[in-house]
């Protein structure tokens, strides 16, 4: 017999379709909630990938990829009128 998890306490990939705007609202939005979910977030970033015995570049470099790519979506609208464009 399977075991029954509160719908609280299940992952995301663990929701089904039905049940994701109720488990969507048990979620914590207070500023102390949503601190600790970067918080987790980042604790396991760093012990998935940067804290371990034979690291790689990997980690570091997911990191400035996502910065790179954050300010190119930033910078996009001013990006845009600077392309070559063909005048007839």
């Amino acid at each position: 017999m399977a075991s029954v998890v509160p719908l609280k306490e299940k992952k995301l990939m663990d929701v089904k379709i039905g049940e994701l705007p109720s488990w969507i609202l048990m979620r914590d939005f207070t500023p102390g909630g949503i601190f600790g979910a970067f918080r987790r977030g980042y604790d396991r970033y760093y012990n998935k990938y940067v804290n371990v015995k034979k690291g790689s570049i990997a980690g570091i470099s997911m990191v400035l990829a996502a910065y790179v790519v954050f300010n190119y979506c930033r910078s996009y609208k001013e990006l845009k009128h600077e392309r070559l464009r063909k005048y007839h």
